[in-house]
């Protein structure tokens, strides 16, 4: 919407408030004005016996009559897109009614009576007085209420010539002035307050229309990126479990080199697409932290073998200065956000180094990521954080990344809630400050390992039924798991898995665990198809779920089964470690089979 079609919408709400006060009072003022206009007229009748008193009360009930006229307002279920209608109706009557009283004077008003003159005067006054306020919303009601009874009574005073008229009539002129002048500003400080009220609520709704617009970007941005990371890491997962079959099988022979440099770039890719699971993650409040105290420094030497490699690559400095502070934190979380922040030092800076340190400040850890790179300019500061946004690199150099890392870092630092402070000069490099709460040193420090390889002596399910669309996902799956000693059978969809677990009865050879792929053939949902079968068959049959899903509505309602997951691309060694975790008692170690 144009500034000009905003201010014609304010007007009209102004031109809306302001009718409405008019019409408010018309009924009580009536009323009033009435039993006014009767008693005027006994008293006058009383005093006087001039008949034209009669004549007056005639022209003033007509006026009164009209009422029905004015309240019309209120039936009117299109009276706030009619207000200029009944602003015209209003002033008419208004103008009507000031003119009636007007002819109060000139009717019978005693030419030698100063006294009931005075009185008639001190009333239109009154009149005056009490009602400027009610008519102020709109300056033509002002006027239509106020100059045909002035002009009527002042005309009439002076009409008598005498010197006490005289002096009457300039007296209520004075007056009159004074009132309008009172009137006209009450009257602009009235539309000025409606103005600035209906003007905010424009920019409220403004405001509105662009967050919800944005929200909406977001949440297709979301869809997006979860459908495509779908369709991505289908192809990958088998190609990840191939790879895990070749580098087993050719263990000792020459073209292993070769496998293991598959395996290398399926991790590369593996670790892209984790990148945006992770946004999608932390957006549906699937990750919990897991706060303890732990000594900083597991954390920091976690973190040195990461990036020692990549930093002496490009001729750099690590320095991850040793420290005996301990914190309070998730140490898996917060290595997560200082590997962003190195990872991101380390990209932008040509020479020179990166350093790590933890320096202590009362209940307070500052842990500062400190750089000799490009720095990042003022006006870039508050944009780093978002998604894909990238200093200097408009031709999207792939190998600068995808531009979230500082993006996981600020929702990390939300989660954690450990604030981060950017600091920067450009052309001399970049610090970025976390503030942790301090810890006290405890007797045993908190574990910190990734998953570990299979050990020999841990147990693997002994068969295992594959419910998937996807034949080369199944095919992976089934290659994988047959060398180590693992059977399986595969299903493309419920009805397939049903027929499968029938049958493993009727042969009396049941499973002992169920893969299962979370999006299945034509949308169906693979968590409750696993749900539906379990209930159907009576099984306490283990699921684990398979998915490439990073919808993050979808990823809360896994997060609710309480189903164990996994993402795709499935590290083979994490998905080792799941089966074993499924295994029931009793089962043998797990067999290697060449």
């Amino acid at each position: 919407m144009s500034e000009a079609d905003t201010g014609d919408l304010t007007q009209q709400r102004v031109l809306r408030e302001q009718v409405a006060a008019l019409y408010a009072t018309s009924l009580s003022s009536t009323i009033a004005d009435a039993v006014l206009a009767w008693a005027l007229c006994a008293l006058f009748w009383w005093q006087l016996r001039d008949p034209l008193v009669f004549v007056w009360l005639g022209l003033h009930t007509i006026q009164v009559l009209r009422y029905p006229l004015i309240h019309a307002y209120f039936r009117d279920r299109q009276a706030a897109a009619r207000s200029a209608f009944w602003a015209r109706r209003q002033w008419r009557e208004l103008l009507y009614y000031s003119a009636t009283w007007g002819l109060a004077p000139w009717l019978f008003m005693p030419a030698d009576d100063l006294p009931m003159t005075t009185l008639l005067m001190l009333i239109m006054l009154g009149l005056i007085s009490g009602g400027v306020p009610s008519v102020a919303p709109r300056w033509a009601s002002v006027l239509a209420f106020v100059l045909p009874m002035m002009a009527g009574l002042i005309s009439a005073l002076l009409w008598r010539g005498d010197t006490t008229h005289l002096f009457l009539a300039a007296c209520v002129g004075i007056y009159t002035g004074a009132m309008l002048h009172f009137a006209r500003r009450q009257h602009l400080l009235l539309t000025a307050s409606l103005q600035m009220r209906f003007e905010k609520e424009a920019l409220a709704e403004q405001l509105a229309g662009q967050m919800a617009a944005t929200q909406r970007a977001s949440e297709e941005k979301t869809r997006f990126f979860a459908a495509a990371s779908h369709d991505l890491r289908q192809p990958l997962h088998a190609i990840a479990l191939f790879g895990a079959v070749l580098d087993k099988e050719l263990q000792g022979q020459p073209t292993h080199a070769h496998a293991q440099r598959l395996m290398g770039a399926v991790h590369s890719l593996g670790t892209s697409l984790d990148t945006m699971l992770d946004v999608s993650r932390l957006d549906a409040g699937v990750i919990e932290a897991d706060v303890r105290d732990v000594p900083l420094n597991t954390v920091l030497q976690a973190l040195h073998p990461s990036f020692a490699s990549r930093a002496e690559e490009r001729e750099l400095q690590l320095r991850l200065r040793a420290t005996p502070v301990w914190v309070r934190t998730d140490p898996h979380l917060l290595q997560r956000l200082l590997g962003n922040l190195i990872e991101n030092a380390i990209k932008y800076t040509a020479r020179g180094g990166v350093l790590v340190v933890a320096r202590p400040r009362g209940a307070q850890v500052w842990i500062d990521v400190v750089d000799t790179g490009i720095g990042i300019a003022p006006e870039h500061a508050d944009r780093v954080f978002d998604e894909f946004y990238q200093v200097d690199n408009p031709g999207r150099d792939r190998t600068r990344g995808l531009g979230i890392g500082l993006s996981i870092v600020r929702r990390l630092s939300l989660l954690l809630n450990h604030p981060v402070r950017l600091r920067s000069w450009p052309g001399h490099g970049t610090r970025f400050r976390v503030t942790v709460p301090r810890a006290k040193p405890t007797p045993e420090p908190a574990l910190y390992s990734r998953p570990a390889t299979l050990a020999a002596s841990q147990a693997l399910p002994r068969r295992v039924l594959l419910v998937d669309d996807e034949a080369d996902i199944t095919d992976a799956l089934s290659a994988f798991l047959q060398t180590w000693g693992v059977d399986s059978e595969t299903a493309r969809d419920e009805d397939g898995a049903a027929l499968a677990l029938q049958a493993a009865a009727a042969r009396q050879e049941p499973f002992d665990a169920m893969l299962c792929d979370y999006r299945l053939a034509e949308g169906a949902d693979g968590l409750a198809a696993s749900q539906r079968l379990r209930a159907r068959f009576g099984l306490a049959l283990p699921v684990l779920l398979i998915t490439g899903e990073t919808a993050p509505d979808r990823l809360q309602r896994v997060r609710d089964s309480g189903v164990p997951v996994l993402f795709k691309p499935v590290d083979p060694d994490r998905l080792l470690q799941a089966l074993a975790r499924l295994a029931p008692p009793g089962t043998a170690p797990a067999a290697f089979t060449s």
